[in-house]
């Protein structure tokens, strides 16, 4: 883990570096003041380090408020970093020289985007999607599942985003909620008290939840037991049966790509049903619970990128990105994320609360 970190830490270095070469080389700065200059540089570039061992020792003591400063000047940091990186990476690329105005120019308006990426980070909004599925009975039309994916409660989001969250999803009155993954980034003792609004969404049909790679990161039975205890229910390759009237549809999950994820063993031995769902957290699950003959599969973990420009580059990494797409018979939907991971940027990949709508299919 400590290597690990170490060379991402040597990499961030290296393009902070890069970005400082731009900044500074028009600078009229000599003799210590261009040290100084530099050694900013360094700092800004090991902050989220620094901020993340720090919120591990003492996260929940005295220090508290200042190390939740800390990491927010981090991650934010973080985030201007990698848009500055990208934006000289362009100016090289189309061999523009720096000049103080260009580099002046630059430096505003990825402060003034940094900006309006936090503020749009901390509203989701409510997307409504229709899933048509054929031979749906008319018990189950206009069932309404809400799902929520990618909180990433931890450093830069707490209680009063989740409360908000929870409030807002309840608000929509589902018949079931979803949870696809990667709630927390963190150990259960320093967030138990931030995740535990999640034991309020209600729904009549129930709240499930299946595991998304960061829960294999910290400890993926500790949180699966936490949920538990607040009321969700934990699918782990396996399934329930939800019925509404004479309608009768299983709801299946799978644990992470990281483990042992399995579609087909998750339906086995369900009983005959009009709709079948899975709640797989990456979106490649797809291809395996299509051949399975699920009608639905709720995914997350892609963010749409969470910021520009890397929601037009993940679709070199993902071949589903974000939003509704028809796998021959089944239907996926790749949420782009309620919270988001890193810095606490939202550019071009809006954070959102799903309303999913199952209607019959047209004649």
């Amino acid at each position: 883990m400590l290597v690990r970190l170490g060379i991402a830490g040597g990499l961030w270095t290296l393009l902070n570096v890069y970005v400082g070469a731009h900044v500074l080389g028009p600078a009229p700065l000599d003799g210590w003041p261009r040290v100084l200059a530099w050694a900013a540089v360094v700092l800004i570039a090991w902050l989220p380090l620094v901020a993340m061992f720090a919120g591990r020792r003492g996260g929940r003591g005295r220090g508290g408020r200042s190390i939740r400063s800390l990491e927010w000047a981090a991650y934010t940091a973080m985030g201007l970093s990698s848009l500055l990186i990208v934006s000289f990476f362009v100016i090289d690329l189309l061999r523009l020289h720096d000049t103080a105005r260009l580099v002046l120019t630059v430096l505003g308006a990825a402060a003034v985007f940094t900006l309006v990426g936090i503020v749009l980070a901390r509203r989701p909004r409510v997307v409504r999607v229709t899933v048509p599925i054929a031979d749906l009975p008319s018990d189950l039309a206009g069932f309404r599942i809400l799902q929520l994916s990618d909180l990433h409660i931890g450093p830069t989001i707490r209680r009063p985003f989740v409360d908000a969250v929870v409030d807002r999803a309840n608000a929509l009155h589902p018949d079931l909620v979803a949870v696809t993954g990667d709630v927390a980034d963190g150990l259960v003792p320093e967030l138990r008290e931030h995740v535990a609004p999640l034991g309020r969404l209600r729904a009549p049909h129930g709240t499930y939840f299946v595991t998304g790679n960061h829960e294999y990161y910290w400890d993926v039975r500790g949180w699966s037991r936490e949920l538990e205890r607040l009321g969700l229910q934990v699918l782990s390759n396996e399934h329930r049966v939800v019925e509404r009237g004479s309608g009768r549809m299983v709801v299946a999950g799978v644990t992470d790509l990281s483990a042992e994820s399995d579609p087909a063993a998750a339906v086995a031995g369900a009983p005959p049903s009009d709709v079948r769902v899975l709640l797989a957290h990456q979106p490649r699950s797809a291809y395996a619970a299509q051949a399975a003959g699920y009608d639905l599969q709720l995914s997350g973990h892609t963010h749409g990128g969470q910021y520009f420009p890397f929601n037009l580059l993940v679709r070199l990494f993902q071949p589903f990105v974000s939003g509704l797409h028809r796998l021959e018979s089944m239907w996926l939907y790749v949420s782009r994320g309620t919270g988001y991971w890193g810095p606490p940027l939202r550019l071009g990949a809006p954070a959102e609360i799903t309303l999913l709508e199952l209607q019959p299919s047209p004649p």
